[in-house]
């Protein structure tokens, strides 16, 4: 999930000491749209589509003491006859954290700082789908908190077997 070192070398972000998180860049460092089977799968009148919706996140420290953290959801709207679209983002940003204690610093990154990038790869999203040809694709919010502890679970478990 992460490959974090609390911040070597980091500016003090917290200095009332207080925590702090600070985006200092975000981008799209991957992006997917297939239509296989357009313009067909365009007409109107078709029965919903069934949609799976897949959400990862990962974080690493870098050397300057910044973190980098990913946030990548993937979408497949799928009918009866096979896919209409498949949506694949990975979504990143450059965060400064301060002011964190170490132990606490997995969480921070694996849910706070996808918190503040969902909006932006919602968004993108939504256009990318559009200009498919297809209502815009609106995701509902994601609880990162869930999704965390339950990666985290499964990763606990899977030690536990090793």
């Amino acid at each position: 999930m992460t490959d974090i070192d609390a911040g070597a070398g980091a500016p003090d972000l917290a200095a009332d000491g207080g925590p702090g998180i600070r985006i200092l860049a975000q981008f799209i460092r991957d992006l997917s749209f297939e239509n296989p089977r357009a313009p067909e799968a365009l007409r109107g009148g078709a029965a919903q589509p069934q949609i799976d919706l897949g959400v990862e996140m990962n974080a690493r420290g870098r050397e300057d003491g910044l973190f980098e953290v990913d946030l990548k959801l993937s979408a497949k709207a799928q009918r009866d006859d096979g896919p209409l679209f498949i949506i694949e983002l990975l979504y990143g940003g450059v965060f400064q954290i301060g002011g964190v204690p170490a132990e606490e610093l997995e969480p921070v990154l694996l849910i706070e700082c996808p918190r503040y990038l969902f909006p932006f790869a919602r968004r993108i999203i939504a256009e990318v789908s559009s200009e498919g040809g297809y209502p815009p694709f609106l995701l509902d919010p994601i609880d990162f908190a869930q999704v965390y502890a339950a990666r985290k679970a499964q990763t606990d478990q899977q030690v536990g077997h090793a």
